[in-house]
């Protein structure tokens, strides 16, 4: 068994697309609208081998709370890169760009990362 991929729901696929594609360079698919579900929207982002994230957007969804608000569903996606290096230059990367919430470091349960935020408040690691 595997992961096929990740949904996450937004306020704003192109803002969230465009910043996966942008700052982590992920592929973009075409935009489903659903015709069943009126408002309904999703793409599905990938990065290398791994399973997909399907972004999707519906009129009906609350209102986001703040970005430091932790809430119940998946607390983070963690993105491989491959190298301390690579883990490094990102985050410097996302620094610059207001985007660093944690800095890269060894962790205690062995793990080099650092954790960036996406435009929703979605946490994001960045390891090796």
């Amino acid at each position: 068994m595997s992961i096929a991929h990740v949904a996450l729901w937004t306020k704003d696929i192109e803002r969230i697309a465009a910043f996966w594609v942008g700052f982590l360079g992920a592929e973009a698919g075409a935009v489903y609208e659903s015709r069943r579900r009126p408002g309904f929207r999703s793409h599905f982002l990938t990065l290398g081998a791994g399973p997909s994230i399907e972004v999707m957007e519906g009129p009906w969804l609350a209102p986001p709370e703040g970005p430091e608000v932790e809430r119940a569903g998946y607390a983070h996606v963690a993105l491989s890169l491959g190298s301390a290096q690579a883990v490094d230059d990102l985050a410097a990367r996302a620094e610059r760009q207001g985007l660093l919430v944690s800095e890269a470091r060894w962790t205690g349960d062995g793990f080099y990362e650092a954790v960036i935020r996406d435009p929703d408040g979605n946490l994001i690691e960045i390891t090796i």
